[in-house]
């Protein structure tokens, strides 16, 4: 005991002066900021790129929700095209883990070597490459292929670009628009898939008509790659070393690197420590357990009702779209309230309602009962990701966010991994138990997040930049 606690004091120290360092260079980046001004060109210049860069941000999670919003209403037409069970779709979310599990592997060496604006670059355009190999008949393989290198790219793109929104002032306030932005895209997945699901097939290109679908998808990921081209050109085609020392000469390069190595270095003997750390794991089983209720609920509740409520296929695909309005209307009108009242209080309480929404869903026998407490509880569920993020910026070193086996980054990847591998279970327990066994499953899931939300520690609000 006594070791285990002399061995976390000595993480905490090491990792408060990797804080320390971080608080130095803001410090120095605060500095330049304010010379720069007295040069009015300069200062607009300043105000004008964070706001473009907030705009890229928010897309790429708009992106990333109209890909998660699509594959529940149209699992029915997947299974009856590939002639598979319930138990064959979990290979899907299996492949989406397995994407999300090579970031957390490779992340750290792009952190190493790439700016922000490559890795972002990287991330946009592997989710492109993935969106264009599903729209055509290819081999069942490649398809299920598909989403594993879409989930690559999405866990590069996305979890930097959550880092970058947590560091800036207000981060709640952004991290709770862009999240808002992937509940906004849930809202329109289901909307465009159910729309050219149900149109019938195109007989001139000779496909089916659910992979229409994936065309609109194509053009977003297109524009999605453009912003990131236009907000992050400042480090677009810059080395690490070159990203924060432009216009310095040839020693400075050289220190800057010699230092740029000595931290990665620190940071990755600090990995194993830091795994220790128990609240880096109240954390990640706080978003484990709840990304896992919000993607099996909202990948199999079309299945759910069609097979298990008996509603009609054509106007069930709507449901989730309800669910993911809620969540938009939750993260844009929840967001400043949740964080006066206390973070940590108001997502217990919401955890409470969004129970008794589940319950009610499950055992009131009536489809349009079922389907406004299901978008009530994506309305409650609104603010937890964002909240989250926010306190774990907090809980956490800036130094270590943005590695995959750092504070946040390991943190999204559990996060991932739960809305990847529920479903999963879910779809295999399926096949022998039935598609309800999803109610049960979702339950549980939301009471462990909100075990694991119970048992965080209330961490004070981190001094950042003036906010005025």
């Amino acid at each position: 005991m006594a070791t285990d606690t002399v061995t976390e004091t000595r993480s905490l120290d090491t990792l408060d002066a990797l804080d320390t360092i971080d608080d130095v260079d803001e410090q120095r980046h605060r500095a330049a900021n304010d010379e720069s001004q007295g040069d009015p060109a300069t200062a607009a210049k300043a105000k004008s790129i964070p706001m473009f860069k907030v705009a890229s941000a928010s897309f790429s999670f708009f992106c990333a929700g109209v890909d998660g919003g699509t594959l529940g209403p149209l699992i029915p037409y997947i299974i009856k095209s590939f002639a598979i069970g319930t138990g064959e779709v979990a290979i899907i979310y299996a492949c989406i883990f397995s994407g999300w599990l090579l970031a957390a592997i490779t992340n750290p060496l792009l952190a190493a070597h790439l700016p922000l604006g490559p890795i972002l670059a990287l991330g946009a355009t592997l989710q492109l490459l993935a969106q264009c190999f599903r729209p055509w008949p290819s081999p069942q393989p490649l398809f299920y292929l598909s989403f594993a290198v879409q989930a690559l790219g999405m866990a590069y793109q996305d979890s930097h670009a959550n880092t970058w929104a947590s560091a800036q002032p207000r981060a709640h306030r952004y991290l709770g628009f862009i999240h808002a932005m992937f509940a906004l895209g849930c809202l329109f997945g289901p909307l465009v898939a159910t729309a050219v699901a149900s149109a019938g097939p195109v007989e001139r290109l000779g496909l089916e008509a659910w992979r229409m679908a994936y065309f609109p998808l194509i053009g977003i990921h297109v524009v999605n790659l453009l912003g990131v081209g236009v907000a992050f050109r400042d480090s677009l085609w810059k080395r690490r070393g070159q990203a924060s020392n432009e216009g310095q000469g040839r020693r400075g390069d050289h220190d800057d690197d010699q230092r740029q190595q000595r931290r990665n270095k620190e940071a990755l003997r600090e990995v194993g420590q830091l795994i220790k750390l128990k609240n880096l794991w109240l954390m990640g089983g706080f978003y484990l357990f709840n990304c896992g209720a919000w993607s099996a609920a909202g990948g199999w509740v079309v299945e759910y009702l069609t097979t298990y409520r008996h509603g009609a296929l054509e106007k069930m695909g709507y449901v989730p779209t309800g669910f993911w309005a809620g969540v938009f209307l939750g993260r844009l009108l929840l967001a400043e309230p949740t964080h006066r009242l206390g973070e940590q209080r108001s997502i217990l309480a919401l955890t409470a309602g969004c129970l008794v929404m589940q319950l009610l869903f499950w055992l009131v026998p009536n489809i349009i009962a079922s389907a406004t407490a299901f978008s009530i509880m994506g309305f409650l569920f609104g603010p937890f990701f964002a909240t989250g993020m926010s306190v774990a910026s907090r809980l956490f070193p800036r130094k270590i966010q943005s590695t995959a086996l750092g504070s946040t980054g390991f943190i999204f990847v559990l996060a991932q991994a739960g809305a990847a591998l529920f479903p999963s279970f879910t779809g295999i327990i399926a096949t022998r138990a039935g598609v309800q066994v999803l109610q049960p499953v979702v339950l549980g899931l939301i009471a462990g997040g909100g075990i694991c939300w119970w048992f965080i520690p209330k961490v004070p609000e981190r001094p950042r930049a003036s906010e005025s």
